[in-house]
C-alpha cells in the first residue's frame, strides 16, 4: 500500500516531500514509507534480505519516478542500481548456499548459546527443534552472532561485490560517486555501510572464522570485506572509514580497546566449549560466554 501510505504521516512528519515533509537533515528519512509499505505486507522485506543493497536501490529507482523530489531521484541512476543489484544479490546468494555454510556459521560464532538469550520477545530460532537450516533462524540472532563474531557480515556483504559490477560497467566510478552525491538513498546505503565496516574488525574476525575450519568460505568473506572496505572508500572520497564522521568515528576508536580484550575473552570461551563434552566444564564456559556477549553487545550498541 506504498501510494496509500504516502498520505499518512509516520511518527510527526508526512512520509514523502512531495507531501510537504522537509528535510530533518537525516536524508533516508525519505526510505521510512518503502520500508513500512512492506512492514504491511508481513514480508518485512527490507529487514531480511541479505544486505539489500540491490533490491533496496532497484525498487526506490522505480518509486523515483513517481517522486517530486527532482532530478536526484533514483530514476536517474537506473544503470547503477541495475548493475549494484545484480553483483551484490549475487555475491550474497553465492555465500549462503554454499553447502556447509549454515554449519559452519554456527561452528565460528555463539550462535546456540545465544538461542539461550532472551532477544527481543520472541525465541531465536522458529520452533524447538534445533535450526536445520539459515530458514530457521529468525533475523535478529543472525545479526547478532554475526556482531558478536565482530565480522558484522549483514552490514556490508555483497557491496564491495555490487561496486565493483557498476563500476565496471557504463556508469564507471565517476557515475558511482555522482550517484553517491546525489541520490540520498545510495548515499545512506553507503554511509550506514561504511559504519558497519568501521566496527569491524579483520584480525579479530579472522580468528572466529578459523574457528568454522572452512578455509574456503573463510578466504571468501575475507576477500570480500577488502574489496567493500576499498570501493566504499573510493565512491566515498574518504581517505579512512567515517572520515566524515568524526564524533562517530572517536567514539568507535575508543570503546574498540575495551570490545577488542572481551572479543579475545570470548574467543577462548568459545574455542573451550567446541573442543569439551564435560557437562559441567561446558555450564561454566556457557556462562562465561554470555557474560562475554553481554559485554561486547553493550560496546558495540547496534548488535541487531
Amino acid at each position: 500500500p506504498l501510494e496509500e501510505i504516502s498520505g499518512l504521516r509516520i511518527g510527526s512528519r508526512p512520509s514523502r516531500r512531495g507531501h510537504g515533509g522537509g528535510p530533518l537533515g537525516l536524508e533516508d528519512l525519505r526510505a521510512i514509507p518503502w520500508v513500512f509499505a512492506w512492514a504491511q505486507t508481513r514480508l518485512n522485506l527490507p529487514g531480511w534480505y541479505g544486505l539489500g543493497s540491490g533490491l533496496l536501490a532497484a525498487t526506490w529507482a522505480g518509486a523515483g519516478e513517481r517522486d517530486s523530489a527532482g532530478p536526484a531521484g533514483g530514476s536517474a541512476f537506473g544503470h547503477v542500481t541495475d548493475a549494484l543489484e545484480a553483483g551484490s544479490r549475487e555475491a550474497y546468494r553465492q555465500l549462503v548456499t554454499t553447502d556447509g555454510f549454515a554449519e559452519w556459521f554456527a561452528q565460528l560464532s555463539p550462535l546456540a548459546e545465544i538461542g539461550s538469550m532472551r532477544l527481543g520477545s520472541r525465541p531465536a530460532r522458529r520452533g524447538l527443534a534445533a535450526p536445520a537450516d539459515l530458514a530457521d533462524l529468525r533475523a535478529i540472532p543472525w545479526v547478532f552472532a554475526w556482531a558478536q563474531t565482530r565480522v558484522n557480515l549483514p552490514g556490508w556483504y555483497g557491496l564491495g561485490s555490487g561496486l565493483r559490477a557498476a563500476i565496471d560497467g557504463a556508469a564507471g566510478l565517476a557515475g558511482v560517486q555522482a550517484a553517491y552525491r546525489e541520490w540520498p538513498l545510495l548515499a545512506v546505503l553507503l554511509d550506514n555501510a561504511e559504519m558497519s565496516l568501521a566496527k569491524t574488525n579483520r584480525r579479530i574476525a579472522s580468528r572466529y572464522l578459523a574457528l568454522g575450519d572452512n578455509a574456503q568460505l573463510t578466504a571468501e568473506v575475507l576477500r570480500e570485506y577488502d574489496l567493500t572496505r576499498d570501493l566504499v572508500l573510493r565512491v566515498t572520497g574518504h581517505h579512512r572509514l567515517l572520515a566524515d564522521r568524526p564524533v562517530l568515528a572517536r567514539a568507535v576508536a575508543l570503546r574498540d580497546p575495551y570490545v577488542d580484550a572481551l572479543s579475545q575473552l570470548q574467543l577462548r570461551a568459545l574455542g573451550a566449549l567446541r573442543a569439551t563434552d564435560d557437562p559441567g566444564e561446558r555450564a561454566s564456559l556457557e556462562r562465561f560466554l554470555l557474560l562475554t556477549v553481554n559485554g561486547v553487545a553493550a560496546g558495540l550498541q547496534n548488535t541487531g
